[in-house]
């Protein structure tokens, strides 16, 4: 009777272990990240090409203060030079040029002569530097103006190209019956900044399992800790699409030791102020996209609808934060 008890009370234990009360991401037949693979791929590709558009658009503007800098210095010399170059014009002008046959003519001795000579290298020496330095600063006008039309042009067409790229992503997920724009009160800020990405694209063993991830993904996920956010989370995994295969996705659960149910209560408010930190410090971390309670934040358009889950709370991202990096 012992025996048949203890048989009894270890099967009841292992069905307990082997069906827990909720599935964790990736084990409910979601193999990607709440949507189909196309679909991923294709908002994976917009937001980078947003995000890739953003920091060369931040670096050509950049680019165009350091040479409008420069112009403004260029036009301060030009004043001086041109006032020297005119005043060997008008001495020129009243008293002839001194050539080496005046310079012969009006010599007293030979001796004077060779100092008229000395004179005269000396005077044509400098007249030369004075005219080199002027037509230097002209051309140097003239290289950083075109350089700042450039700058200009560059800066049109990534601003176009970031266009282009929300307008793709945004498109995506409207094919796919979701997209609408869904603010919420809940919500925080928003990116600020240029894009000065933190971390790295190398790869580093990941905590947080077997695989590994990028250096920028344990980045962010270390300042996402620094911040407060301490509860579990599990970045790499094996799945058909996303990031999480690549080392650039970590889900971060809503309640503190594990993924459960639908996040409620205060596991809702840790999820929305975590969701939060990562758009409010995106420009920073290089996020790709946030996915939480079945909306997804992208860079270039903020938060809209995102349902393509199987309806559990993993797939439709109610018991986690997923985050992704560039």
């Amino acid at each position: 009777m012992a025996a048949l008890a203890l048989i009894v009370a270890t099967a009841g234990l292992a069905v307990t272990v082997a069906a827990p009360a909720s599935a964790a991401p990736g084990d409910t037949g979601d193999d990607g990240e709440g949507g189909s693979k196309s679909l991923i791929e294709q908002v994976e590709a917009a937001s980078k090409g947003w995000l890739e558009a953003k920091a060369a658009l931040a670096g050509s503007k950049k680019k165009q203060t350091e040479l409008t800098a420069k112009l403004k210095q260029l036009d301060a010399d030009l004043g001086p030079q041109q006032a020297a170059f005119d005043e060997i014009v008008q001495q020129s002008y009243k008293t002839g040029r001194l050539g080496p046959m005046s310079a012969l003519i009006t010599a007293g001795s030979a001796g004077g002569f060779l100092d008229r000579a000395e004179t005269l290298e000396t005077v044509a020496m400098k007249q030369k530097q004075v005219m080199g330095d002027l037509q230097a600063t002209r051309d140097g006008q003239a290289t950083a103006k075109a350089a700042i039309d450039a700058t200009v042009r560059d800066q049109q067409k990534q601003v176009n190209l970031m266009a282009k790229r929300k307008a793709q992503a945004e498109n995506a997920l409207k094919a796919a019956n979701a997209g609408q724009d869904d603010p919420q009160p809940s919500d925080g800020g928003s990116s600020k900044g240029a894009s000065a990405f933190q971390g790295g694209s190398g790869m580093v063993d990941d905590p947080t399992s077997g695989g590994q991830i990028t250096l920028r993904m344990l980045h962010a996920m270390q300042q996402a800790k620094a911040a407060g956010f301490t509860h579990y989370v599990h970045c790499w995994r094996e799945q058909n699409s996303g990031e999480h295969p690549k080392g650039r996705a970590c889900d971060f659960a809503a309640d503190t030791d594990g993924f459960g149910g639908v996040a409620t209560g205060s596991s809702k408010t840790y999820g929305n102020n975590l969701a939060n930190y990562f758009i409010n410090n995106s420009s920073k971390l290089g996020v790709l996209y946030v996915i939480w309670f079945k909306r997804i934040w992208l860079p270039s358009s903020g938060w809209k609808s995102y349902s393509g889950g199987n309806g559990d709370p993993s797939s439709d991202h109610t018991n986690h934060v997923h985050l992704s990096v560039i």
